[in-house]
């Protein structure tokens, strides 16, 4: 496979969409303002109330299409079949792209040996000086593509580019049933393609607004992760003892809450530590309460807030 300059490659934006349509115009309006364009955006509606038609058509550069099948998986797949860019960029309906996201990956493309690229997620706060406790918590806790890529070599589905040879032959995302960023990645390793961090490659994604916002999130999580760990036969034991190290984890991050670059003071500190403490208990309690009814069932009803890899 040969590198191709920048100003050859040919990207297209793939963007999944259901009953989002503000948060749409937003995210379309900060790939227009970008420093380096689209070729072509694809939306693919996933059966919302209004169809977005009149934002898309707002946008020169969009296309709108419809995908019947629940989820962002089958959404996203659907603008990958009408794509006609050598490179695939994907990005949340619900996400703003940094100026420069377009341009980080045309770059980091020119190098031959990229194959998938994997970008910075930040809380789009309203208030920087005055975080809400889910916007401190979320800073340090979700989204941590990096560690991501390094420890486990897959990348979340809402800030991801490929060349889109490597989608044609890792094949299309999951369905709402599995977590689609997870297994594609864990596939797309399988072949022998790697995942790249590119800091450059940015996007906003805003906080969850509630707790129970982040309960909906971790239940699914925590329902797939159970799933998995019955059908390799994990002991109970061992499960437990999971649960247990996450309902004390948050000691052990007490440092990494007072020194992270991604919030600032002592009261966006103390909010942060204090969510990430109710957020685990949480999950140590459903992880208990799973094993102790002895199956799991993942509820995957929503999809539309982005729930890719990295919430704490």
């Amino acid at each position: 496979m040969t590198a191709e300059p920048e100003d050859s490659a040919r990207i297209t934006v793939i963007v999944p969409h259901l009953n989002q349509p503000e948060a749409l115009t937003r995210c379309l309006a900060a790939l227009e303002a970008g420093t380096r364009r689209a070729d072509e955006v694809i939306v693919v509606d996933n059966g919302s109330t209004e169809p977005p038609a009149q934002v898309c058509a707002a946008n020169p550069r969009t296309r709108l299409l419809a995908e019947s099948t629940p989820g962002p998986g089958p959404a996203r797949n659907r603008g990958a079949a009408a794509a006609g860019g050598d490179i695939l960029a994907f990005i949340d309906a619900d996400c703003r792209a940094g100026e420069d996201w377009l341009r980080a990956i045309a770059e980091a493309f020119r190098d031959p040996q990229a194959q998938i690229l994997g970008g910075d997620v930040r809380i789009d706060m309203a208030d920087p000086a005055r975080p809400t406790i889910w916007e401190a918590y979320e800073a340090i806790y979700a989204y941590r593509m990096a560690r991501y890529i390094r420890r486990e070599g897959f990348t979340g589905t809402g800030n991801l580019a490929m060349r889109r040879t490597v989608f044609d032959a890792v094949g299309p995302f999951g369905g709402i049933e599995i977590a689609e960023d997870r297994d594609w990645g864990k596939r797309a390793a399988a072949q022998g393609y790697c995942a790249r961090y590119v800091a450059g490659m940015r996007v906003y994604h805003p906080a969850r607004e509630s707790f129970a916002q982040l309960a909906q999130k971790w239940d699914r999580h925590i329902a797939h992760d159970a799933a998995r760990d019955a059908a390799a036969g994990r002991s109970h034991a061992r499960r437990a003892a999971r649960a247990f190290a996450v309902a004390v984890s948050p000691v052990a991050e007490i440092g990494r809450v007072l020194t992270s670059p991604r919030i600032r003071g002592p009261r966006a500190r103390l909010l942060a530590w204090l969510g990430l403490v109710r957020v685990r208990l949480y999950r140590a309690r459903r992880m208990l309460r799973l094993l102790a009814a002895g199956g799991a069932t993942a509820s995957a009803a929503h999809w539309n807030r982005s729930d890719g890899p990295g919430g704490g």
